[in-house]
């Protein structure tokens, strides 16, 4: 993992879950330096690393996106990670999580990633790692918004990737299916710890992949997609369906 050695490093949404983890990885592959944000603070664990900078940063204001491009104007990789999800299904789901969703998922991420392109154009050769889902394929009525979220943050990850190819900034798209995080509280699925995810999208940046899925269940529901997409549709339909009848 040497493209990670000495280089500098912000991560969104570092205080929990795969950002969590992948401040931690990077700071034991040798990171020269890890902004580290969250919206709060006060919730930022303790890395007892001096190469973390903490940054306080909502991705939806405007106005913090700007200073953090600033604040970090060394960034040479930058990690899109921050997202929300919200419960609701598309004809009944409470229409201010889906705009939330959104506002966060996707327009939150597009704004960091042109905030960052001209710091990132100074640092190359550069890298985006935009932390999607694989959601982006899959139709999981009871997170409508969220799974619309993060395909229209796959479309655009696909999008600048072609409009960054000359340009020294290399674009990745991570798509994970359920991680043991915060997220995903409460669920009964086997799903695997976040530092061994944030290991693995470390080693797959590193060997080139630029679209990957670092899990499991994620690559089983990709293969079933891959194959036919109703296959995956049918998964997701008898999960929805079976739930609300017991």
């Amino acid at each position: 993992m040497q493209i990670f050695k000495n280089s500098v490093i912000l991560i969104t949404g570092a205080n929990r879950g795969i950002g969590k983890s992948l401040v931690k990885a990077l700071l034991n592959n040798g990171a020269k330096k890890v902004y580290a944000t969250c919206r709060d603070l006060n919730g930022m664990p303790e890395f007892n690393d001096s190469r973390v900078i903490p940054l306080e940063l909502d991705i939806t204001n405007d106005d913090q996106v700007a200073l953090c491009a600033v604040a970090a104007p060394d960034t040479e990789i930058l990690i899109n990670n921050a997202g929300g999800v919200n419960p609701g299904n598309i004809l009944e789901g409470n229409p201010i999580g889906m705009d939330k969703d959104m506002k966060v998922n996707y327009f939150g991420t597009i704004k960091m990633m042109r905030a960052f392109v001209p710091v990132l154009k100074k640092n190359t050769p550069a890298k985006i790692i935009n932390i999607v889902s694989i959601a982006a394929y899959s139709p999981l009525p009871s997170i409508a918004g969220y799974a619309a979220s993060k395909a229209a943050l796959f479309s655009a990850t696909q999008s600048v990737r072609i409009e960054l190819a000359k340009e020294g900034i290399t674009v990745h798209a991570i798509n994970p299916g359920a991680i043991d995080t915060d997220m995903n509280k409460g669920s009964d699925w086997d799903m695997p710890h976040p530092d061994s995810i944030a290991t693995k999208i470390l080693a797959g940046v590193s060997e080139g992949q630029l679209d990957m899925i670092p899990d499991e269940m994620g690559q089983g529901m990709y293969n079933a997609w891959k194959e036919e997409p109703s296959k995956l549709s049918q998964i997701f339909s008898d999960l929805y369906h079976g739930k609300n009848e017991r």
